[in-house]
């Protein structure tokens, strides 16, 4: 019923284009970087597949480092190495500053790109909400103030693993890391949690937004198809977001009810991350609004956990995947920190096989393995090419992390490689960048890595694991991030 439906979709929308369509001239095509032949019309939207991050690879070792395809109306360039990732993230930065905004993120209710700091264009606005980022929320001052939080929050997860340990059950582990990340960014920022240890309404909830962001949507390739919402991507959004918000609305109404009752309209009381910005917005320090710290919030609570939950869940599958890997681990914690001794932060610097197997987790599985599409402002020439303006850039950094000319045994789990490397993952080295680069790299990056290896150090010095039913599949389920197709489950066994 879904290949009919779906061959039924593909006829509807190439005879609406074809007849609205017209064909990019030949030479402007002659311009561009080599790629595939693109069809009449629907150009080379068939080869994406199912992985676009899969066929994209297999097509650049066709067509080299950067290339070119027609999808639908829009011109897209791909990169998949380091020297051309460079290329559009540092030095032609100015000219791919913007990100191409999907259709998914435009028909959403109350989630206009005007106020997101993922999607806003650099601006003095998006420079403002940076700077509540980089000022009072993820500063090293600030993350290092919250370490007893962090503490707890790893308290209450192995508190909640122990008590599966001791009743044989398995739990599924990125929905376990996702609740423990949430948790602690809530109460960074609310003073509360929001979920419960075992919940997954909310994390379906995110990843519902990332998976339809993610999708393949012929609204993004064909304009005209915008009002019609064939794949029903804009409706189930439209869903997700509403859940969202509802829970973030609520949250801020409560902090505003609250001073109100203290009788004050800026708070002295409080000192989270609410108080502090609806400080801001009274004091007029920095121009924002409520809408906008609602989004920041949002963004930080979709792209953080997210991608954090993800990363923890890929690191765990491949250290079971890779046992002799897995004892290394943790021999190192039992040697440095002591077998089911609570890990600190200040140890991550002393662990460097914990960091290494953080940093080849990041090479193999990219949580978000296109980053996100880049806007052409202006023509420019990269390698002899050009790439046109109001197209489209894509950095397949799952591809690099993959490429056999830049990595010794590129498909194996070997965080050996690491070793006494100077390769970081925060935007200097193409070949390492899970979290973009330029000026758009993740403004969450220095809380991602603290909870990154304080939990999976903490879980695998804590416990041993075996998989619920001995069975590994590794396959990928793809959106604008790259989930595990199956749920790592788990039983953990008292160590």
């Amino acid at each position: 019923m879904d290949l009919f439906i779906s061959c039924i979709l593909w006829l509807v929308f190439t005879l609406v284009c074809a007849m609205a369509l017209s064909s990019i001239s030949r030479g402007r095509r002659k311009q561009l970087p080599p790629g595939p032949r693109p069809y009449p019309v629907i150009g080379n939207l068939l080869e994406l597949g199912g992985k676009p991050h899969k066929s994209l690879a297999k097509l650049a070792k066709i067509h080299g480092p950067i290339m070119s395809l027609r999808l639908g109306q829009v011109t897209t360039v791909v990169v998949s190495s380091p020297s051309m990732a460079k290329a559009i993230l540092k030095e032609h930065d100015s000219s791919f500053r913007d990100r191409k905004v999907p259709e998914a993120v435009l028909s959403l209710p109350n989630r206009h790109p005007e106020f997101s700091l993922v999607w806003l264009p650099v601006s003095p606005l998006w420079k403002n909400l940076r700077k509540l980022c980089n000022m009072h929320i993820f500063t090293s001052q600030k993350l290092d103030a919250n370490q007893d939080l962090r503490r707890k929050k790893i308290k209450d997860l192995l508190a909640y693993v122990d008590e599966n340990c001791r009743m044989g059950k398995a739990i599924d582990f990125g929905q376990a890391a996702f609740n423990t990340s949430l948790n602690l960014l809530s109460n960074t920022i609310f003073s509360i949690d929001v979920v419960d240890p075992s919940e997954r309404e909310f994390k379906d909830t995110v990843w519902g937004i990332m998976e339809e962001a993610g999708k393949p949507n012929l609204s993004d390739h064909f304009p005209l198809l915008k009002m019609l919402d064939l794949q029903g991507i804009r409706r189930r959004n439209t869903l997700y977001a509403g859940k969202m918000f509802e829970v973030l609305d609520r949250l801020i109404d409560q902090r505003l009810k609250q001073r109100q009752e203290h009788g004050c309209s800026i708070s002295t009381e409080y000192k989270d991350i609410l108080d502090i910005l609806l400080n801001i917005i009274q004091d007029k320090s920095v121009e924002i609004d409520r809408k906008n710290i609602k989004h920041l919030f949002a963004d930080l609570f979709i792209a953080g956990n997210d991608t954090t939950s993800i990363t923890m869940e890929w690191a765990m599958a491949e250290l079971l995947h890779n046992p002799e890997v897995l004892s290394k681990a943790k021999l190192e914690l039992e040697q440095l920190v002591g077998r089911g001794n609570p890990i600190e932060e200040s140890d991550i610097t002393r662990l460097p096989y914990l960091q290494a197997v953080v940093k080849e987790t990041f090479r193999l599985h990219p949580a978000v393995p296109l980053l996100i599409a880049r806007k052409v402002s202006e023509d420019v020439e990269i390698a002899s090419f050009t790439v046109p303006k109001g197209g489209q850039v894509f950095v397949n950094v799952w591809a690099i992390g993959r490429d056999e000319n830049i990595w010794d045994n590129p498909h194996s789990f070997v965080p050996e490689r690491f070793l006494g490397s100077d390769i970081s993952y925060k935007g200097q080295n193409f070949e390492l960048i899970p979290f973009g680069g330029g000026r758009r790299i993740c403004p969450g990056l220095p809380l991602a890595i603290r909870m990154l290896h304080l939990m999976l150090g903490s879980l695998i010095n804590s416990f041993d694991w075996k998989l619920e039913d001995g069975n590994m599949d590794m396959e990928e389920k793809f959106g604008l991030t790259i989930q595990k197709a199956q749920p790592l489950r788990v039983v953990p066994v008292a160590i």
